[in-house]
C-alpha cells in the first residue's frame, strides 16, 4: 500500500512528521508492505537563495516580525524537534530556495533511494548547515547513496524534473492540500501535519485493513511445476 508525504525540505514540522510516521510504521505489523513516495511542496517559491542572511532574519522578514521573536519561534520547534531525537541548529541553516532539491528528490527515486536522500537533506538543511540548492552538495548526497554522480550533473543541467516538481504541487493543490507535511493513505485517507505517532498508527491500521480488502492474496492451486531453482516436480 502506498502513503504519499507532501513535504518541503525547509519545512521544520516535516521533518519532525517524518520522525513520528517512523515510529509509527516500526510499531505497525505490515510496515514491509508499505510503499513510501515523497511528494514536493514548495512553501516560499520566490524565495532566493542567500548562504549571507541567517534563517533567523529571514524568517523576521517573511512573518514580519522581530527577530527575537522568529529566534524564539525556531527556538520552540528546536525543543519540539528534540523531542523526537532530532536536533535542529538554526544558527548554522542557509536560507535556500529548495526547487533543485525537489528536483534532486525526483533523481533519486528512479533508483529508490528517495526516502535516503529525503533524510539527507533535512539533516543538511536542519542540523548540518549546508546549502541544499549547492549543486556540490547535492553531487554529495548523490555519491553518499551511490547514485551515478554524472547522470545527476547532466540532469541538473538540463530541465530534467522540473516538470516533476511542478505537477507535484499542483497535484497538492487540487486534493486540498493548504500546508505540509500532508500524508495521504492509499488515496483514502489523509493526516495533515506532524501528528503524534498514535494518529499515523490508526490511520495506517485502517487504510491498511480496507486496503488488504481490496487485494485479497491469490489462492493457490499447487500442481507438477518447475521452481527457480531448477527442481521440478
Amino acid at each position: 500500500m502506498k502513503v504519499e508525504i507532501w513535504s518541503d525540505i525547509m519545512c521544520p514540522f516535516c521533518y519532525i512528521g517524518k520522525r513520528r510516521f517512523e515510529e509509527s510504521l516500526a510499531q505497525f505489523d505490515n510496515g514491509k508492505n508499505i510503499e513510501i513516495e515523497w511528494k514536493s511542496f514548495l512553501l516560499s517559491p520566490d524565495m532566493k537563495t542567500d548562504p549571507t542572511k541567517s534563517i533567523h532574519q529571514f524568517l523576521a522578514e517573511h512573518k514580519g516580525v522581530s527577530l527575537e521573536e522568529a529566534k524564539g519561534m525556531n527556538q520552540y520547534v528546536t525543543d519540539m524537534a528534540a523531542s523526537v531525537g532530532l536536533t535542529y541548529d538554526f544558527d548554522k541553516t542557509i536560507p535556500a530556495n529548495s526547487f533543485n532539491a525537489h528536483r534532486f528528490l525526483h533523481f533519486t527515486k528512479q533508483y529508490g533511494k528517495q526516502n535516503e536522500a529525503e533524510e539527507l537533506l533535512f539533516k543538511a538543511y536542519f542540523t548540518e548547515g549546508k546549502n541544499i540548492d549547492d549543486a556540490e552538495t547535492l553531487l554529495g548526497f548523490a555519491k553518499e547513496l551511490g547514485l551515478d554522480a554524472a547522470a545527476l550533473t547532466q540532469a541538473m543541467g538540463s530541465e530534467a524534473f522540473v516538470n516533476d516538481v511542478i505537477a507535484d504541487i499542483q497535484e497538492a493543490q487540487a486534493i486540498g492540500v493548504r500546508g505540509v507535511p500532508f500524508f495521504v493513505f492509499d488515496r483514502k485517507y489523509a493526516v495533515s501535519g506532524a501528528q503524534t505517532p498514535d494518529v499515523f498508527l490508526q490511520t495506517l491500521e485502517r487504510s491498511y485493513d480496507e486496503w488488504q480488502q481490496a487485494h485479497p492474496k491469490l489462492t493457490i492451486i499447487e500442481g507438477d511445476s518447475c521452481s527457480v531453482d531448477g527442481e521440478c516436480n
